[in-house]
């Protein structure tokens, strides 16, 4: 969040429409890779464009085009594909901001959605957010994707390529709704694996909690509360979209987006229970923890309890005083050794009668 905030001081006291690249740069400024699907019922063509211009032409073709950008910190080239495509300014300003809140803008040629996708990477374990910024115009989408490897729209590419399928008989409106659906199924997915991890820290809990699980279930809070901000904002997009009366969105496709807000209502859901249940093993946690301090104090109560005779007998028969008859017994030591014994099975047959062992 610290570093989120530092990144969006660099757009401080600029002009609005600015164009500053907000974000982590990982690769090359020149590493930008830009990929076209042209489509229709009966022809699909599917190429990686080299210039900007090579997309242009998508706009005045008769196919379904979807140009897919990844990489997002080269300005120049989202300004001059935002130029072609008769982008505003804000726009392009909100597409290179990848710390923006998620929303929907319409404007008379075209709609602007910003969502995250979020991917959970097996690896470290964590989860990793990219922004999407999404584009739907007349005859195309535009989707533009930080530099990172893969998305989660790879089911999204085989439908299209397949000639039966539906997106091949449908327009941009579909492939718009195609986009968003893959983006939220994919939060089941994470969610799956947060909540094998919440398993995971609870078994860890009622058996013997330390200090890493506790650094665990506050990593996994924060990743909770980057989700819930990740989603909250879409269920008022999906909303949104549905009601918007846009001839950009066919009455047909609304049915689907309704579909997508039913999805996000259940990711909300499942998001706000897990975040209640990560709430709940910390307390389960400083339960058991203040559990395990008792049991140790008990342990040691006892024993200072049963020294405590012990102490006294020793102490007595310690005692410097010259006239002490036991002191001149053949078998006094092994008398006041006794005491001890019998002193020791008493007290521990009454721990047991009150249960205390």
């Amino acid at each position: 969040m610290a570093k989120g905030l530092k990144n969006t001081l660099k757009s401080v006291g600029k002009a609005p429409g600015s164009l500053i690249y907000i974000g982590e740069i990982t690769t090359p400024v020149t590493d930008v890779s830009i990929s076209i699907t042209e489509y229709d019922q009966h022809t699909i063509k599917s190429y990686q464009a080299k210039t900007v211009e090579e997309c242009v032409t998508c706009k005045f073709s008769n196919f379904n085009s979807w140009i897919n950008v990844d990489g997002v910190h080269n300005v120049e080239i989202i300004k001059t594909l935002g130029e072609q495509f008769g982008l505003h300014q804000l726009t392009l300003e909100d597409i290179l901001n990848t710390e923006i809140r998620p929303k929907m803008e319409v404007f008379e040629s075209y709609v602007l959605i910003i969502v995250k996708m979020l991917r959970y990477n097996t690896t470290t374990k964590e989860v990793e957010a990219e922004q999407v910024s999404l584009v739907l115009g007349d005859n195309y989408v535009l989707s533009f994707q930080e530099n990172r490897d893969g998305d989660v729209f790879d089911g999204i590419r085989l439908r299209i390529a397949n000639p039966h399928g539906r997106h091949r008989k449908s327009g941009p409106d579909y492939l718009l709704y195609s986009l968003l659906d893959a983006v939220v199924d994919h939060y089941f997915v994470v969610l799956e694996r947060i909540g094998e991890k919440l398993e995971d820290l609870e078994e860890e809990i009622t058996g013997s909690p330390s200090q890493d699980v506790l650094k665990s279930l506050y990593a996994l809070k924060q990743e909770l509360i980057f989700m819930r901000r990740s989603v909250w904002p879409l269920r008022e997009i999906i909303s949104s979209l549905d009601r918007e009366e846009s001839i950009l969105i066919k009455k047909e496709i609304r049915k689907y987006i309704r579909d997508i807000y039913d999805h996000t209502i259940q990711v909300i859901d499942t998001t706000e229970s897990f975040r209640d249940s990560t709430g709940s093993l910390l307390d389960l946690y400083l339960s058991s923890v203040s559990n395990r301090t008792n049991d140790v104090m008990k342990v040691l109560t006892m024993i200072s309890t049963i020294f405590m005779p012990l102490t006294f007998i020793a102490g007595v028969y310690g005692m410097n005083f010259d006239n002490m008859p036991e002191l001149k017994w053949r078998y006094g030591y092994f008398i006041i050794l006794g005491l001890m014994a019998i002193s020791i099975i008493i007290m521990l047959l009454w721990f047991r009668r009150k249960k205390w062992l």
